[in-house]
Formats: structure tokens, sequence, C-alpha cells
């Protein structure tokens, strides 16, 4: 599934590290990814500050939508600005950051997804939608699409997890080629479900 629109162009960068926990290295050989990507019901794009109002009324103030995510639904269209203040940032150290996920033909949103990169060849994906975009398979698709992404921008492993009861999700990792590597016991807090308290996971992973 590759991009049409935006070449996958190398890039060369070196973070110079404080300590041990701000490594940041991108190395000759890896890529940056292209803005948009098609696929063959969606138009996947990095967000611009522009699209605040619209990410915050589809789905990052919607308590359902956001139930099983590790971040809070959003009270304001601030607490959304604020993400893509920071997801500019994530998209200036590595090769890719979110995506938002838009529907082919008329440009309505849906979700979003992307990438989360630990390391150059190590990263971590997911997506989230809105309550009208479930069933229709568009997460399956996307993930797809960031399985690929991920491929083409040297990633050698590619994780996500999911709440232990959030059986739907599991799902779309399987079909999209994620192996189950463990049922992770109290690691990771989803605040919209239970504040405060680490939940199980189930944890896969794809080696590319």
């Amino acid at each position: 599934m590759l991009p049409e629109r935006g070449l996958l162009t190398c890039k060369t960068a070196l973070f110079c590290h404080r300590d041990r926990d701000d490594v940041r290295i991108l190395r000759d050989w890896q890529l940056k990814a292209p803005e948009q990507i098609q696929t063959a019901r969606l138009l996947l794009r990095r967000p611009v500050p522009a699209d605040a109002e619209s990410i915050f009324h589809r789905y990052a103030s919607d308590p359902i939508a956001t139930r099983y995510l590790s971040w809070p639904t959003h009270r304001s269209v601030a607490d959304t600005q604020v993400f893509l203040t920071w997801d500019e940032t994530e998209w200036q150290k590595w090769p890719a950051g979110c995506y938002l996920i838009f529907r082919r033909g008329d440009d309505h949103l849906l979700g979003s997804t992307g990438l989360s990169f630990k390391t150059p060849t190590h990263a971590a994906t997911g997506y989230v939608l809105a309550q009208d975009s479930w069933g229709h398979g568009y997460a399956t698709e996307a993930l797809k699409a960031m399985v690929e992404l991920a491929r083409g921008t040297g990633v050698g492993r590619l994780e996500a997890v999911c709440h232990v009861d959030h059986s739907a999700s599991a799902h779309v990792m399987e079909k999209c080629g994620f192996q189950r590597q463990a049922t992770l016991l109290e690691h990771t807090v989803f605040p919209n479900l239970t504040p405060a308290v680490r939940s199980d996971v189930l944890a896969y992973a794809v080696i590319l």
C-alpha cells in the first residue's frame, strides 16, 4: 500500500542528548514519511492547527469514542491544540507522527492513527474512530496502512496494545498481521475508564 502523494525521501538528523532518556538518532538510511497517504477508501493526512475544532467535535471530546484510549477525553479545543503542538514536535523528531483519517470523496473526518517512535527501528501504533465510523472496516484499513508505512520508514518492530476487554481492537490488530505477545498485568492507565488505576492489556507486535 504505497502513498499516492508525496515521495519518501532520505533524511539525516542527529539530536544530541543530555541524558539517557533523551537520545534521538535518526540514521542516514531512515526515510521521512509522506504527509498524505491514500488507501482504497481513505485519505490519511498529517494534522495542521486548523484541524483542532474538527478533531475535538468528531471524536476527541466523546467519552465513548475515547473510552479505551490512554489519553484523557478532551474538555476543550485548547486540549486538542496542545495535542497538535506536541504532535508537531513528533513529526520534527521522527519520520512520522499522527495521521488524521478522512473518507475519500467527501473528506469526512473519521478519526486518527499514526506512528509513535521509541527508537528509529521500534515504534507503536493505534487508532481512534468517531462512533459513526465504527463497523465499516476503517480501523483495519488505516492500521494496515500504518504497518506498510512503518516498513517503509525502516521500522523493524511495530507494537500495539489494547485493554483486555476490548476484543474489537484485538480483532483489528490480528487482521493486520499483529501477533499477540503477552498479557501485561497492571500495565496501562486508561484515564477515561479507570482513572489512576493500571489495567491489564494485550500486547501485540509485528516484525517487519
